[in-house]
């Protein structure tokens, strides 16, 4: 995958944010004796689902345990007391097993006690997709029979949370309103768009389908199936597990929205508290009653760990101009750099936009800018600007977080002017 921002979305229970990843994987590990494993078929036995619940336990996170009723739960050291959680895979074209599985289930178990439960309908997903969509509802119906046996053994309906990938996303969805959406939580990884995008709230996952319902869309092209940035939200996922650094998002209204500078801060409607992706209860977001359903935005690093931050940056104008004004801005840190645009309308004072950038806020040592010319084509710009630079880190809940250069700064058209920049450490 080229580098490089990536833009992905995120809801949580009422929350739709936008992220980005890249590729990563890992070696599986060798199968150890007596453990199951995910089934293999192939392009002409995709019609059965032939559904498997392969458990695994924190004293033995590299072994799966087939488990299909109350007396297989029982006997595998399934501890009631404990969260649980189900992992559903969605679309598999060559009836193979998810490559990403067994590392997402090891980092699920370090990351949080619990019983983690793979729902392997390798079967059922397999051959054409239409046919795996078919198969979503039957399957619905067998998660849920399952489920009805743990709570049988006393696990309690808010203890259970779904992690849903692709297609499967859509599976929890239905599994969360066979339970009148009183399961704990569902997590819908880049939950598949084809046969989707119309669908009623009903056939999909819906905010409504557990108590708290978070989805995180990574695929760039408005999820047509293309398995580079499919993909991607399972691997921001386990990095987000692995808590390296965090993932915070922003509510706005739309990306274009976002990037332009015009949502800065937690406040409204989380009051303080933007939501995160990982275990974090609630995805971090501290009100009750939660929004019904809110967009959130992030940008992220096009491989692990993926976090960056986001900074505010402005340009004030000293005077006003009849044409509009576009001034590339760039931090350095080091050998990284990160640019943005701002665009300053006709008879208006200033502009932003938003910087994401790898590196903390105070290990940026360097700003550039160019005004860009107004591409007359017979002679060169000289056209000169002057104006006051100013930024801050996100969240920005008030304009005391902003940074200002001292000096103001003098553009000519397509000339880079380069100035220091001492930001401190939060």
């Amino acid at each position: 995958m080229p580098p490089g921002p990536w833009k992905s979305c995120f809801w949580v229970g009422g929350l739709l944010l936008w992220l980005s990843v890249g590729s990563s994987g890992d070696a599986p590990p060798t199968p150890q004796p007596n453990c199951a494993d995910f089934q293999s078929a192939n392009l002409f036995e995709g019609t059965d689902l032939k559904v498997q619940f392969l458990l695994f336990v924190p004293s033995n996170p590299s072994c799966g345990q087939l488990v299909e009723g109350s007396s297989d739960l029982q006997n595998s050291g399934f501890n009631a007391t404990l969260g649980t959680k189900l992992i559903i895979h969605g679309f598999r074209v060559l009836g193979t097993k998810p490559s990403w599985i067994d590392k997402f289930i090891r980092t699920l178990l370090l990351a949080t006690n619990a019983n983690v439960i793979a729902v392997d309908w390798i079967y059922g997903s397999t051959g054409v997709y239409f046919s795996a969509v078919k198969n979503v509802i039957k399957l619905s119906l067998e998660i849920s029979l399952f489920l009805n046996k743990l709570l049988v053994l006393g696990v309690s309906e808010s203890s259970i949370h779904i992690i849903g990938v692709s297609l499967g996303a859509h599976v929890g969805g239905m599994v969360g309103q066979l339970f009148g959406g009183q399961l704990g939580q569902i997590t819908g990884l880049d939950p598949a768009g084809p046969e989707y995008t119309r669908a009623s709230v009903e056939e999909r996952l819906d905010a409504g389908d557990a108590l708290f319902v978070e989805a995180i869309h990574t695929d760039t092209d408005s999820y047509s199936y293309l398995i580079c940035d499919h993909m991607r939200a399972v691997h921001l996922y386990i990095s987000a597990l692995e808590n390296s650094c965090p993932l915070m998002a922003f509510p706005c209204a739309s990306y274009k929205a976002f990037l332009a500078g015009r949502c800065l801060d937690c406040f409204n409607p989380f009051l303080l508290s933007c939501p995160r992706i990982g275990l974090v209860e609630q995805g971090g977001v501290k009100i009750e009653p939660l929004p019904k359903e809110v967009k959130v935005y992030l940008l992220t690093t096009s491989s692990a760990p993926y976090c960056m931050h986001h900074s505010l940056v402005e340009f004030h104008l000293k005077e006003l101009r009849n044409k509009d004004t576009n001034i590339e801005v760039t931090f350095l840190s080091s050998n990284v750099t990160s640019s943005s645009k701002i665009t300053i309308p006709k008879q208006q004072r200033y502009g932003k936009g938003i910087i994401a950038h790898a590196t903390p806020q105070c290990q940026i040592n360097q700003v550039k800018f160019k005004f860009q010319s107004s591409n007359r084509v017979w002679k060169k710009d000289r056209t000169t600007i002057i104006g006051k630079f100013c930024t801050a880190l996100l969240p920005v809940n008030d304009r005391e977080k902003m940074v200002c250069l001292p000096e103001p700064v003098n553009l000519q058209a397509s000339v880079t002017v380069s100035r220091d920049l001492n930001l401190a450490c939060v």
